[in-house]
């Protein structure tokens, strides 16, 4: 098997295991100074800083899983190159304070340090995650107008 379909079976993995809630699964996938970032705003999630070690990115994803009951993802596009995996995917959350699903497209590159993620950074739809988050169109404040 190449190093490049292992890797990409290595990140399915490692969203197989995040998706049903098994983080010490998917924190297994990682190096201990795993790097975390992601580029969302985090004035509206505090909780998306940037991570760094297994112990911080447990954390951030300890505070997903606390504020969502269920995570789907289905990765449309996934390219593996030597060690480099870029995913482009659709993802559900389902909020546990109403039920709701939040769902944004995503895409995440690792990149990979003896078989194990070095590193993770998202870009995610922000605009459209913002205004699911908050349960309101958030286009009027941006250009000043009342949202009465």
């Amino acid at each position: 098997m190449t190093v490049e379909k292992l890797n990409r079976q290595r990140v399915l993995h490692l969203l197989d295991a995040f998706a049903r809630g098994d983080l010490e699964a998917a924190l297994a996938c990682c190096t201990e100074d795993v790097d975390f970032l992601t580029h969302a705003p985090i004035d509206v999630l505090p909780h998306m800083v940037p991570r760094h070690g297994k112990q911080q990115l447990r954390e951030l994803w300890q505070t997903i899983w606390s504020r969502y009951s269920e995570v789907r993802y289905k990765a449309r596009h996934i390219v593996a190159e030597a060690d480099q995996v870029a995913t482009y995917m659709h993802t559900y959350f389902r909020k546990r304070s109403n039920d709701r699903i939040v769902q944004f497209d995503m895409a995440v590159f690792y990149s990979f340090r003896g078989g194990l993620v070095a590193e993770i950074r998202e870009i995610i739809d922000s605009y459209d995650l913002v205004q699911q988050v908050l349960e309101r169109e958030i286009g009027p404040l941006i250009v000043g107008q009342r949202t009465d």
